[in-house]
């Protein structure tokens, strides 16, 4: 999570919002990165989750992740829940929840059924980015 962090911190740095995603197959190799990146390339769906996704399956030369865990700061939203289904990966680990549009809000379930989640990793820090961006725009 603390590379997911890193990612974040620049991408707040870059003017995007702080959110940071890897993909880790195995256990330990990191195969995917993404951070937010939509103001840079004016694309509503270049969120780091799909960043990360996309590198990790071109990565690979396969449209699953089978035995990866994505790492990401913020709890994903519905659109990244979706690719995240799609991708069959099987863990996903985040930080900070988004109590506005993450996608433990919408309900049947989004996930793909053998996707295990854990959250609240690293939660402090990872929401601390997220309030000290937002603080800095409304200054």
């Amino acid at each position: 999570m603390s590379k997911a962090l890193d990612l974040a911190v620049q991408a707040g740095e870059a003017g995007e919002i702080p959110v940071g995603a890897i993909v880790v197959a195995g256990g330990s190799r990191i195969i995917g990165k993404g951070s937010n990146q939509t103001e840079q390339l004016n694309d509503v769906t270049a969120h780091a989750e799909i960043i990360a996704i996309t590198a990790a399956t071109q990565f690979l030369g396969a449209k699953y992740l089978k035995d990866c865990t994505l790492y990401v700061t913020l709890e994903p939203c519905v659109m990244c829940a979706g690719a995240l289904h799609w991708s069959q990966i099987d863990r996903i680990v985040f930080g900070a929840s988004d109590t506005k549009r993450g996608f433990a809000r919408v309900s049947p379930p989004i996930l793909h059924p053998k996707t295990s989640v854990v959250k609240g990793i690293l939660e402090t820090d990872c929401e601390m980015i997220l309030k000290n961006f937002f603080k800095g725009l409304r200054t």
